[in-house]
């Protein structure tokens, strides 16, 4: 009698096995990654191909290289995600946490796509009643969406083959099972060969695959991370859930500019484009308020306007507090320690509280100078100039260095009716914005000064 094969631990990052279970990964060095499996019987034949087809050896000069054309989604903000719509053959991840409205922004742009094009949606977590139901309610016309409930991989692949759609949604990924394989749906190994194939068969096809991907709690897309190194634009879902915005951004896009952000407002017919996201990061205060500073950030290729808010309070333990919402934490404690050093403003005995309004995440450090003039407006009850806004990275030695792109923040912030721009000097214009003062500073005791010339003013 065979001995049962044993089960194997595998990582959820890089898929590599070990025989037992151990805290780190011996292929990647992740930490408490392994997850229990089934080890996988030997493949009778060869499984593995190149995914976009093998080709003869040539001169790269002699490749003709052609713009693909864009198929538009009809919904204005998730083109801009993708870049400018959909590309023939490429292959979009979206993820996001449970009901944040990823079905329904891909229904909604498979009805639009529908009226000109042959589209597929495959639904693995839904019944077609259910789909039907979510139609009707958004008010949908879907008369040409093509629909299949089914998990099993190779029934879905032959109906693509044999209908050949322009546009293909696979909802989701991690529900997909493969006969070549004896593990559930969801694991690794599972995951990572049902997302190979259907992306080969994409690339070869020419047919433009959507496939969307389940979150864990940290925000990270379950299943290994080759999954986002094989797709060619992996797009999220932010903003909190009980707020009605949502916020898609692209982290990955072989097509288009990275970072770029798409902003909806979620209704009751779906999930609606919003034109001026600005105002959604910009609180309407009834009075001047201390502690509010108007960031310029730079979202992909759309300058966007948002509110940084601070609260500077006595500290009633040993340990004061560094919280921050949107903003990396470990910078503000960066920029408090320069704020002490270069312009003399103590905070070693206060609490420190950082927001950025709207649920918005900021990773560029252009955001430096506008969350330490808001910690100093807090800090001395000073409300900044209501038509100001702020841009600029500060380095350890206090200087502030510029941020890339900062005319079309300028031209941004002028269009909205700020009236006076405080920025690093080498990112001061050539030539006069009309109905823009700009004062131009190079390190931040300076730039506390003038905000003090501001203020008397």
């Amino acid at each position: 009698m065979a001995k049962a094969a044993k089960n194997l631990y595998a990582c959820g990052e890089c898929g590599a096995t070990a025989p037992k279970w151990q805290g780190q990964c011996p292929g990647c060095g992740a930490w408490n990654t392994l997850v229990e499996t089934r080890p996988e019987p030997a493949a009778t034949g060869n499984r593995f191909a190149a995914l976009a087809g093998a080709s003869r050896l040539q001169s790269l000069a002699e490749v003709e290289a052609r713009e693909e054309d864009r198929l538009p989604t009809g919904i204005a903000e998730f083109d801009r995600a993708l870049g400018g719509g959909l590309v023939a053959g490429g292959v979009v991840l979206i993820g996001g946490d449970p009901g944040i409205g990823k079905s329904t922004l891909l229904l909604q742009a498979l009805s639009h796509l529908a009226v000109g094009h042959k589209v597929l949606y495959v639904s693995g977590e839904e019944s077609g009643e259910q789909v039907a139901l979510r139609a009707r309610r958004l008010g949908l016309d879907t008369r040409g969406l093509q629909l299949m409930a089914e998990i099993n991989l190779e029934r879905i692949l032959s109906t693509l083959q044999a209908e050949m759609p322009t546009v293909a949604v696979i909802d989701s990924i991690q529900t997909l099972w493969s006969d070549q394989l004896s593990s559930a749906p969801g694991s690794v190994a599972q995951v990572r060969e049902c997302a190979a194939q259907l992306t080969r068969f994409a690339k070869q096809g020419g047919t433009t695959l959507i496939m969307v991907g389940h979150v864990t709690k940290d925000g990270a897309l379950a299943g290994p991370r080759v999954l986002e190194h094989i797709v060619d634009t992996v797009l999220y879902f932010e903003g909190d859930t009980h707020s009605s915005f949502r916020l898609v951004r692209a982290f990955k896009n072989r097509f288009g500019a990275v970072n770029e952000l798409g902003v909806f407002a979620m209704t009751e017919k779906g999930l609606k484009g919003v034109s001026n996201p600005s105002a959604i990061f910009l609180s309407q205060h009834g009075q001047q308020v201390s502690g509010s500073c108007v960031l310029v950030t730079q979202e992909g290729t759309r300058p966007l306007l948002v509110e940084i808010q601070a609260l500077v309070d006595s500290a009633h333990s040993p340990s004061p507090r560094r919280l921050s919402v949107g903003l990396e934490q470990n910078r503000l404690a960066m920029l408090l320690a320069v704020l002490h050093r270069h312009a003399g403003v103590v905070c070693f005995d206060q609490d420190v509280f950082v927001n950025a309004v709207g649920g918005v995440k900021i990773a560029e450090p252009a955001a430096d100078l506008a969350v330490l003039l808001a910690i100093v407006s807090s800090l001395t009850n000073r409300p900044l100039p209501r038509a100001l806004v702020v841009f600029g990275e500060v380095g350890l030695a206090g200087e502030i260095r510029p941020a890339p792109r900062g005319q079309e923040r300028l031209k941004e912030s002028a269009k909205l009716g700020f009236t006076v721009a405080l920025v690093p000097k080498a990112n001061a214009p050539k030539h006069e914005i009309p109905g823009m003062r700009v004062i131009a500073v190079e390190r931040i005791e300076e730039a506390l000064e003038r905000l003090r010339e501001l203020g008397s003013d």
